[in-house]
């Protein structure tokens, strides 16, 4: 029951997503944080807050750069295989390392060195040992010995000779403010003799995960309890941007708690204040209300046109440190997943890089075709993220499939490719309309080399791993048996999952192909009505039996799967048309039915065996039918395709198959 004193407000003021990041901009000082100096071997991705300017030549002294002999390139002009110049051979090896001023090349001489040493002083160019032959002259031990050196290749002045200062000369500015250091800038540092550099300090960003339903990973799980991920994802995001993450754990909807630890992360040298959930304005989010509070300018903006990410709070506040006063951001990024991901790459990363001099990110984007219509709420900007894939046929080359499965979630990001903005003032995408995409991660198209579009099977994330074993990478997007078919057909996938009982031949999926298709036999397999065990609506019942039940008490709560899906229109003429409750409420895999059921947020659904099995339900046997896999023609040559299809003629893997519960 809610408190008698809960009010829930409202977003009053939801503006732009332009304006509000210039409100927030417009207070904040974003230039690069103050230099410090910090250790040559604790360098690599920090930013350089002042240029580099060699203290020493590199090469410092002129050295070999092969095994050979130091020479006057004027004394071996002319010489060839049949008319050698010789040389008198004088002095003891040079190695690397040694002093050569104690050398000297006289003309018509030469002295042995090896690769890296210092060249001596007369000599201009190094004759590799192969060009050279060696006449010894043996005396007396008491007199030592001589030779005549036989130089078989002409040299031109310099030839494999490294000159002092030729990398680096004295004095060059070789780094500049604001590169970041990779390995190959460190490496130039060493070259140098530099023990460390001016750098930009890393800005500090404090993480509060606030909600009184939020547990640790790795604390025990009750019911109404959820794992806080966004901390774990903030914090790495935060380094990714080469920031300093600050994690001050999870903070319960307790205003005076809250307040104590932002106090806290501010007088502890906080650049930024980061916070998930608590904004949406509900009686229990106190995160907006505890900000408000922490002085000016305070809150910028509160309530975002976007989706996802309308409960966006955006602040600020002015603290005096070392008597310099600094304004700190302070952003409240709503607690769902996907929501705080977007609205932080989107407000707040560009912040954290500014603060710690890195420049802001290139925006990479492709064209790709949208396979089905995507609607979309007008008055709010919207990012839709996309997975994508390769298309043979059609300009562009690849296809985006939405990766539709709310801001709640935490799978989808991560598995995206990229994201499409949809303008606040379209209501849809049409399909078949070639929209530009963003990239997220390295701004770079990674395909896969099996991509898998249809219908979800347990079977086929068996056999999808076996491939993962061959170091054959898959993405596999769950979209139904009829989406399957159509991405198919389109030549949008390398494999199409499917399992359609045409009701006129009774015959599984052959029906559904076309010339370009090719079926490739996969796997019989049993579904059925999964329950939890002792539901006396389903326990020891025929299916009629079960569903006279089920469909008679308005209690009994089910979990429907997506529609496009085989096992939703098995569903469908399970029902005969009734649309008893949760019928609305859809699961995009088998995996998530069994979840459902098992802790009891439907009392039943249709599922696969294995599944049942893994989750401890009870099953009654509805029908046997066969899951196959369809391949566009023009994929068949594919050395991932070719691999799936010597897998499911392996005879281990068949017996892999049966052992959990399928029939190959």
């Amino acid at each position: 029951m809610l408190p008698t004193d809960y009010k829930q407000d409202q977003f009053l003021d939801v503006i732009d997503r332009d304006e509000a990041e210039r409100r927030f901009r417009a207070v904040l000082d974003l230039a690069p944080l103050e230099a410090e100096e910090v250790a040559l071997a604790e360098l690599l991705g920090r930013v350089l807050a002042a240029d580099v300017v060699a203290p020493v030549d590199v090469p410092s002294f002129d050295r070999s750069n092969v095994d050979g002999y130091a020479v006057r390139a004027e004394d071996v002009y002319g010489c060839s295989e049949e008319q050698p110049a010789r040389l008198q051979l004088a002095g003891e090896p040079i190695l690397p390392g040694a002093p050569a001023h104690l050398a000297t090349v006289l003309p018509r001489t030469a002295v042995p060195i090896a690769t890296g040493a210092m060249i001596p002083r007369g000599a201009n160019a190094v004759v590799m040992v192969e060009d050279t032959d060696l006449e010894l002259n043996r005396r007396s031990e008491k007199e030592g010995s001589e030779g005549t050196l036989l130089v078989r290749r002409p040299l031109a002045p310099g030839a494999n000779v490294t000159f002092a200062g030729t990398d680096i000369g004295q004095g060059e500015t070789v780094l500049r403010r604001g590169e970041v250091l990779t390995s190959r800038e460190t490496g130039v540092l060493a070259a140098l003799g530099v023990p460390g550099a001016a750098v930009v300090r890393r800005p500090r960003v404090a993480i509060v995960s606030t909600g009184d339903e939020l547990i640790p990973p790795g604390a025990a799980m009750r019911p109404g309890l959820i794992y806080d991920s966004n901390g774990v994802v903030l914090a790495d995001a935060v380094r990714e941007l080469g920031g300093e993450p600050l994690p001050l754990g999870i903070v319960a909807d307790d205003p005076a708690r809250l307040e104590a630890v932002l106090h806290r992360a501010l007088a502890d040298g906080a650049d930024v204040l980061l916070l998930s959930g608590g904004t949406s304005k509900g009686a229990g989010d106190v995160s907006y209300r505890v900000v408000k509070a922490l002085g000016e300018p305070g809150i910028l903006a509160h309530g975002v046109a976007l989706k996802p990410g309308k409960p966006l709070c955006l602040a600020a506040v002015r603290v005096v440190r070392n008597g310099v006063t600094r304004t700190v951001p302070v952003v409240v990024l709503p607690g769902f997943p996907t929501s705080a991901i977007f609205t932080f790459r989107e407000f707040v990363a560009p912040v954290i890089r500014r603060l710690g001099g890195r420049p802001e990110a290139a925006s990479s984007v492709v064209q790709a075709r949208l396979p089905f219509r995507v609607n979309s709420e007008r008055g709010r900007t919207e990012y839709l993220l996309v997975g994508l894939v390769e298309s043979l046929e059609g300009d562009p080359p690849l296809a985006g499939y939405p990766m539709g499965k709310g801001s709640g979630s935490v799978t989808s990001f991560s598995r995206a490719d990229g994201f499409v903005v949809i303008p606040r003032q379209r209501e849809y995408l049409e399909a078949g309309e070639v929209v530009p995409v963003h990239l997220l991660g390295q701004g770079e198209v990674h395909l896969p080399d099996l991509v898998v579009i249809g219908s979800h099977c347990v079977g086929l994330d068996y056999l999808l791993g076996l491939l993962a074993r061959e170091g054959l990478r898959s993405k596999v997007l769950s979209v139904g048996s009829t989406g399957g078919l159509a991405a198919a057909r389109r030549g949008e996938c390398d494999v199409a999952g499917i399992h359609l009982l045409d009701p006129a031949t009774s015959t599984y999926n052959v029906p559904y192909l076309s010339e370009d298709l090719e079926l490739v036999r996969g796997y019989g397999r049993l579904q059925g009505i999964v329950f939890r065990e002792a539901d006396a609506r389903f326990e020891g019942r025929s299916v009629d039996e079960a569903m006279h039940a089920a469909l008679g008490d308005a209690a009994c709560v089910m979990i429907n799967r997506n529609r496009g899906s085989g096992t939703r229109l098995l569903i469908d003429r399970l029902l005969r048309g009734t649309q008893p409750v949760g019928y609305w409420t859809e699961a995009r895999t088998h995996n998530a039915v069994g979840a459902a059921v098992a802790q009891g947020r439907a009392d039943w659904g249709v599922a696969l065996g294995p599944v049942a099995r893994a989750a401890g339900l009870g099953f009654l046997p509805l029908q046997e039918e066969q899951y196959d896999f369809v391949v566009p023609r023009t994929r068949l040559d594919r050395p991932a395709v070719v691999a799936f299809r010597r897998l499911l003629q392996r005879k281990e893997v068949s017996e892999g198959l049966q052992a959990i519960g399928f029939r190959p």
